[in-house]
């Protein structure tokens, strides 16, 4: 079974918007790594995973995210941690990944703690600086923050990415409806790893060099490994997009510092108004960057084609959308409140 779903997903790589994603018989370097790490650990190479394969850091940034918090086993079972990659995706309306962590949290044994957890997420860091609501009680313990924590900045990231490079579902457009449901299903089931056993933690944290936690995000110290794979994975994406002119990255931070988690509703007016003023060749990179962070559903072809007049290559354009999703989706991270407990965890 396992082969036949690697087939198609390998074939539906084509589906992926705006780039060309690296065939896995053509990856080299980094990128076969990630490849090679994402069919051991994941069960498939996945097509939000390898649409970043343009700009190997960023594949590589999001595969140590994903492995670290949320196919290694902790402290938490892997159906909360679906639960909340599901709700999370919900609220972003991100219909790819909602039917696809979904279909995988249907093949998991139950947990009787979701409930309160599948409630908590959506909401998780969307409040505004110094809104009481951002510091209710949390559902969970400060030992389980660096794995609950983390797959909510996670799917921030991974959301926004799905919803600019692919489509609503991760099914071809012309399958019919009734085959729909079992075709997830067995893909879901093949999304585990190939040898038996736990994934060992930190596995993957070789494939980028150490950096240190982003501040904010304090509440991943209580795991050594996911604490290494965020701080890894920022520096890495971060220094990969080093070339996004000053006045982008500044309007980008200044945006998130007044946003008050909520999504910008119907129309683009509030894009005209977040790049007035700035310079006019910065102006295409701007309004991708803003609508990958805050509405990446809202991008169009002609925003895309914008800003490859000043940056033509797909390692451009993956890594300054994968720069301004895990931008937001930290600060989303660091928003939320995870009190240090006075005694052991």
């Amino acid at each position: 079974m396992r082969p036949v779903v690697r087939a198609v997903l390998r074939g539906s790589l084509r589906q992926v918007r705006y780039v060309d994603v690296i065939a896995p018989r053509r990856a080299r370097g980094l990128v076969a790594q990630v490849y090679r790490g994402t069919e051991r650990d994941f069960g498939v190479l996945a097509p939000p995973v390898a649409l970043h394969s343009p700009a190997a850091a960023s594949l590589a940034a999001t595969w140590l995210m994903l492995r670290e918090v949320l196919l290694v086993d902790g402290r938490v079972s892997r159906a909360v941690k679906e639960t909340v990659a599901t709700e999370v995706s919900r609220a972003n309306d991100c219909p790819y990944c909602v039917g696809v962590h979904q279909a995988v949290l249907g093949t998991l044994p139950p947990d009787r703690t979701v409930s309160r957890i599948a409630e908590w997420a959506p909401a998780a860091g969307r409040h505004a600086p110094g809104d009481p609501a951002g510091s209710a009680p949390l559902p969970f313990t400060y030992a389980q923050a660096p794995e609950l924590c983390g797959v909510v900045v996670t799917f921030h990231y991974i959301n926004r990415m799905v919803s600019l490079f692919l489509a609503d579902s991760p099914m071809p457009a012309r399958t019919p409806t009734p085959l729909r449901g079992p075709i997830m299903r067995t893909t879901a089931l093949t999304m585990r790893p190939v040898a038996p056993g736990p994934l060992a933690p930190g596995g993957s944290l070789d494939l980028l060099p150490p950096a240190p936690l982003p501040p904010g995000l304090e509440w991943a110290q209580g795991s050594p490994p996911v604490a290494e794979a965020f701080g890894r994975a920022v520096a890495a994406v971060d220094q990969g997009a080093r070339w996004v002119p000053g006045p982008v990255r500044e309007r980008l931070r200044s945006c998130l510092d007044r946003w008050d988690g909520s999504a910008p509703g119907l129309g683009r007016s509030w894009l005209d108004e977040a790049v007035s003023a700035l310079p006019a060749e910065d102006v295409p990179a701007a309004r991708l960057a803003l609508l990958t962070a805050f509405a990446p559903y809202q991008t169009l072809p002609e925003d895309v084609a914008a800003f490859r007049s000043r940056f033509p290559t797909d390692r451009e354009l993956i890594e300054l959308t994968s720069y301004a999703a895990l931008t937001t989706a930290v600060r989303i991270g660091g928003r939320i409140s995870v009190p240090r407990p006075a005694g052991p965890a």
